[in-house]
């Protein structure tokens, strides 16, 4: 037998999101969904909530998803040896295939019925599809690992006027049709800029890009482009961070409204960085 749940509901609450839901309706929001968020299953299910309430409001979330943890799960149930060479995945051709199999037969897949579930239309696409990411090889010694030529944003267009959430899987092809995985990190840049979003998230780890203040590490609420390249030369931002942020700041320099680096381990953690100003994270303006 069900029984009645007493529901607190607090009308100024609601409206205090109103000024964010105007200015965001119809707008494209790019969200790059990776790290433990992806993993946990109680964070994926906060997550998916989030974005399809941003759906029913009004607004268009485009959702382009990473894998690397279980594309390593998996090649280790099958008895193959992980190798990275500065950062990133050496790609044969049978890794090739496992990370296809993983992010667009697997993750992809989750993420579309989670949606879906809660009545809205969702569908899992990869780069290849609609030749949505034109790309090449990076370099040789790591074989499938593919830079972006060119996004070709069309196919996502008509499928945000069908009222569809894409969920795009960071693999791309190249006019041969041989495909090559692609950082989930530069593939969300360069779509956010393909579809000139007006704002990009970028869910990790993390609680945003970090500073040292003599008293520990902190959160750097806010950062231009010239604070970027001014903190990597003087060496605050280092490490793995550094490419993530470059990647953001390619992507207002390219017409991108903002990008938030947020901590996807927090609970909704999406709905407080669209919906209030109480940011948690990292927010990059031009």
């Amino acid at each position: 037998m069900n029984e009645n749940k007493t529901i607190e509901f607090s009308p100024e609450a609601l409206l205090q999101s109103l000024p964010y839901i105007r200015e965001y309706h119809k707008k494209i929001i790019l969200i790059k969904y990776g790290g433990n968020a992806m993993v946990n299953e109680d964070l994926k299910r906060q997550v998916i909530k989030d974005i399809v309430f941003m759906k029913y409001v009004g607004m268009r979330p485009v959702v382009m998803h990473g894998g690397g943890p279980e594309i390593t799960k998996m090649l280790e149930i099958m008895g193959k040896k992980t190798e990275f060479v500065d950062g990133l995945r050496v790609t044969d051709k049978e890794t090739m295939n496992i990370s296809e199999m993983v992010l667009t037969g697997k993750i992809a897949k989750e993420l579309v019925a989670m949606i879906s579930s809660y009545g809205i239309k969702s569908i899992g696409i990869s780069g290849q599809d609609g030749g949505l990411i034109l790309s090449e090889q990076k370099d040789p010694k790591l074989g499938h690992v593919g830079d972006i030529k060119k996004i070709n944003p069309d196919l996502i267009h008509d499928l945000l006027e069908k009222d569809f959430i894409p969920v795009i899987s960071s693999i791309g092809c190249d006019e041969k049709g041989q495909r090559y995985n692609i950082n989930a990190d530069e593939a969300a840049g360069k779509m956010a800029v393909a579809l000139n979003a007006s704002m990009q998230i970028m869910l990790t780890d993390i609680e945003g890009v970090m500073k040292d203040d003599g008293d520990g590490l902190e959160v750097m609420p806010e950062l231009s482009v010239e604070d970027i390249n001014r903190y990597i030369d003087e060496g605050v931002i280092t490490g793995g961070m550094i490419p993530k942020v470059k990647c953001c700041l390619e992507s207002v320099m390219g017409g991108v409204g903002k990008v938030h680096i947020i901590d996807g381990r927090k609970s909704h953690s999406l709905l407080f960085e669209v919906f209030s100003d109480a940011s948690g994270g990292t927010v990059i303006r031009k």
